[in-house]
């Protein structure tokens, strides 16, 4: 990097509030990499490790442009991008100098992999005692699961998010995307602000175990208690609620979809005012939202009349002059076009030296003083090696044998 280039980094993360923090990214796929970006897109400096030959998987999944990965411009911004292959002697001690240098190390291989390479905490927290090690697998780091092969979607069928998921004469459903993994990512990344926090007071660093199946079973809301304290299984319902009645997706006179939702008894009586059936305000059940969702039948097909008689476009004006909740069933296209969307700038622009101009979802969270920024996209395999190891002191004929090693 020129020094220029490397003033203008500085500059840009002036501001942001994880400047100074630096964060060895080990992980792939995708719960421990998303984490890593988030602290990176607050500044943090991320180094993403990478074996030489083994890339990680997400710069080819999904579609690519003129052989580009471009989920991998999203995963991997604001990241350099090194190789290093840890199970050679020359790489595991290169990683323990870059170790000795870092604040965090994000890693998501099974349980005992670091071990076998003699890169366990032991030999982490020897390097650095101040360093967090943010570990994520399938079921966490013991018990009778800890060494089975875990993804987001055994996380999302065991945690009982498939089983409530769907209509109820229906298979169970899983999503089509990682949300086991997402909800892991962002759970990854309040962790490891936790354990720095921390650190803060004690000077010490610490282990994150971080178990796929746990913030997936956390985000499903108060099953667990339901069923110790009443025995009760929630059953899958499809759109709609066992809380509240009117919700649920209703189809416009145009062919188009919206939903309704009524969490507020303000908000159900209103709904009721539009659609024209205000006398069922007045039915005893309609007090209360589990009431009025055990007679859904009825409220549905009251706004669902409704709004089939309308277009999307008049729905949406009819709903918002009456202050009730309703909003389109959107896909990406409308996404890319929705005016608040694009008045909080959620989908930004980018330039990305391969591809040009790149639009992709921004920084998390807006913060007013020390905000967030998108630096630069996904970085090619490596890019960055010779740099981050010369920095690190590493002489040319240093990087000559670990090349020769087949560490780099």
């Amino acid at each position: 990097m020129t020094e220029a280039s490397r003033a203008t980094r500085v500059t840009e993360t002036a501001k942001a509030p994880l400047t100074g923090l630096r964060v060895l990214d080990l992980a792939t796929l995708f719960a421990g990499p998303l984490a890593a970006t988030m602290l990176g897109d607050f500044g943090a400096e991320v180094v993403k490790v990478e074996h030489p030959e083994k890339p990680d998987p997400s710069r080819g999944h999904g579609p690519s442009k003129d052989g580009v990965g471009l989920w991998w411009k999203v995963l991997g911004r604001n990241k350099r991008t090194i190789t290093l292959n840890l199970s050679k002697p020359g790489g595991r001690a290169t990683l323990l100098r870059l170790v000795a240098t870092a604040d965090v190390v994000i890693e998501n291989f099974r349980p005992g992999t670091l071990e076998k390479w003699d890169l366990g905490w032991p030999e982490l927290s020897a390097a650095n005692p101040r360093l967090v090690l943010a570990r994520i697998t399938g079921f966490g780091q013991f018990g009778p699961y800890a060494h089975r092969p875990g993804f987001g979607t055994l996380a999302e069928a065991m945690s009982g998010f498939a089983a409530l998921t769907g209509e109820p004469d229906a298979p169970p459903t899983l999503p089509p995307f990682g949300l086991a993994d997402s909800i892991a990512g962002l759970a990854t990344a309040y962790a490891v602000m936790t354990a720095l926090s921390a650190r803060e007071r004690t000077g010490e660093g610490q282990v994150v175990d971080m178990a796929l199946i746990e913030p997936m079973l956390l985000a499903l809301g108060p099953q667990a208690t339901w069923y110790d304290q009443l025995g009760y299984v929630q059953e899958r319902t499809g759109n709609r609620s066992a809380n509240n009645a009117p919700r649920n997706t209703y189809r416009t006179a145009d062919g188009t979809w919206v939903a309704v939702s009524t969490s507020a008894q303000s908000i159900a009586e209103r709904v009721m005012h539009l659609v024209g059936r205000p006398e069922l305000i007045d039915e005893p059940w309609f007090a209360t939202g589990a009431d009025r969702a055990r007679h859904a039948d009825v409220l549905d097909k009251a706004v669902g009349d409704w709004i089939a008689r309308h277009t999307r476009t008049d729905v949406l004006a009819a709903f918002e002059k009456a202050e009730a909740a309703a909003a389109p069933i959107q896909d990406v296209r409308d996404v890319m076009t929705d005016p608040q969307y694009a008045a909080l700038d959620t989908i930004t622009t980018v330039d990305d030296p391969e591809l040009g101009p790149l639009r992709m979802q921004n920084v998390l969270f807006r913060l007013s003083a020390t905000p967030g920024t998108i630096r630069w996209t996904g970085r090619p395999h490596g890019a960055d090696t010779d740099e981050i190891l010369t920095d690190l002191g590493l002489t040319a004929s240093e990087l000559t044998a670990l090349r020769e090693e087949g560490a780099l």
